[in-house]
């Protein structure tokens, strides 16, 4: 497609294909839901330029949605090179009028010409998606920054660069940590990509998981996860870290604990979640089972060392959709999926939208909120207003139809006092 039509995706046609897959999500998007019921009576978004640099599927889909309902302008990138759907991209052009810059498998520089089209749109409010929309308005593109008041970031990834950006004093206007909210990390961290990675492995691979050995690098809430996830379908795991509370933790739900070199020489799949650089590495490739299934759940493309493993094959393959084959000097072969890359998001479709209701709902509130405190905020990373957190969990349960108790005055008043005690 042609840039100056305001878009560059694969295909207008997969439209009404894009449609409908965005209405079965919307169904279990109740929160989100009633959020935008609200903005498009209230219209608190009126007047205002978004830019936002997320996955492109059906639930971000939802959220650009609402946003448009609250009176916001939109323009809409990839925050990486494989996870867009590119029917939603299509339906979000034709059906709704919002720019999109997205194309499934789209290389590094289009990658970038697409932050570069996305910021073009001169924003007030940035969304980001592991930081990339904010780093490069920080550096290449600063004259951008006069225009924005304020932004949020969805990933552990994002914020842990970003609050790097804030601790050195060169970040130039206040973030919202989206990622940090309760009924965001709780649930799509642990609950979303547990399910979504375990999926995204099976479609690319078709292994059996029960009796396998499956090796989980790091212990947030992603780990916790997919530790989880992968014990109940009958793999023995092991979990790699390096800071001991987390391990310490892992040990206490009852997993086994090693280093990487250790676990290299058994796993049978590996997959990272720590948000760092080279978690698995050359010398860990070097003890590998023949055979040996590697994978990433973190945000970026650089939790596997490829290049490495590149420099020890004598030849590369592409085995399997998302399967890439590295034939070792001597023989061995180990499997890469996805290039590295979001495997739920490269060979699956992401988070179920039950999960991505309440983290995009973070997103929206975040920014009502934003436009509405900016001037006080200090150019910094701010956690989700306890106010914002509690009232998505309150909607998300109500839609649940579960009831929960209620303090009574005594209750109250007893947890507001200091004298009774025994």
């Amino acid at each position: 497609m042609k840039r100056d039509k305001g878009y560059d995706i694969k295909d207008r046609q997969l439209a009404e294909d894009g449609k409908r897959r965005i209405e079965w999500a919307k169904k279990d998007m109740p929160v989100l839901r009633s959020i935008g019921v609200r903005f498009a009576k209230e219209k608190p978004l009126k007047g205002v330029r978004i830019a936002a640099c997320l996955h492109v599927t059906t639930e971000t889909a939802a959220l650009m949605q609402v946003l448009s309902a609250g009176g916001a302008a939109i323009s809409l990138c990839a925050s990486n090179p494989l996870s867009t759907q590119d029917e939603t991209a299509a339906s979000l052009v034709k059906n709704d009028g919002i720019s999109v810059y997205a194309i499934k498998g789209e290389d590094r520089d289009t990658y970038y010409r697409h932050i570069l089209s996305v910021l073009a749109f001169k924003p007030n409010i940035t969304m980001d998606d592991g930081a990339d929309l904010v780093s490069m308005v920080h550096t290449d593109k600063k004259e951008y920054l006069k225009d924005i008041v304020g932004g949020t970031e969805e990933t552990t990834t994002g914020v842990i660069r970003l609050a790097v950006m804030g601790k050195k004093g060169v970040l130039q206007y206040p973030i919202i940590a989206v990622n940090e909210a309760k009924t965001k990390h709780l649930f799509d961290n642990r609950y979303g990509t547990g399910q979504s990675t375990i999926d995204g492995i099976l479609r690319s691979t078709n292994r059996l998981m029960a009796g396998s050995c499956f090796v989980v690098a790091g212990y947030g809430w992603c780990g916790r996860g997919l530790s989880s996830r992968a014990r109940g379908m009958g793999a023995r795991v092991i979990v790699t870290e390096v800071d001991p509370l987390p391990a310490l933790e892992a040990v206490m739900d009852g997993f086994t604990v090693m280093p990487m070199a250790e676990a290299a020489r058994i796993g049978d799949i590996f997959c990272t979640v720590t948000g760092n650089i080279h978690v698995l590495r050359k010398e860990h490739f070097g003890r590998m089972k023949d055979g040996a299934i590697v994978c990433n759940s973190g945000h970026f493309n650089v939790e596997i060392d490829i290049p490495a493993l590149e420099k020890m094959s004598k030849s590369v393959r592409t085995v399997r959709p998302f399967v890439d084959e590295y034939t070792l000097g001597n023989g061995r072969k180990i499997h890469v999926l996805g290039e590295g890359r979001l495997i739920n998001l490269a060979a699956a479709e992401g988070h179920p939208a039950n999960v991505m209701d309440m983290s995009f709902a973070n997103q929206a509130l975040s920014a009502e909120y934003m436009l509405g405190n900016y001037k006080r905020l200090a150019k910094d990373v701010h956690v989700v207003p306890e106010a914002i957190d509690r009232e998505i969990a309150r909607l998300k349960i109500a839609a649940s139809g579960v009831k929960i108790d209620r303090l009574t005055p005594e209750q109250k008043k007893y947890l507001s006092s200091w004298e009774m005690g025994t």
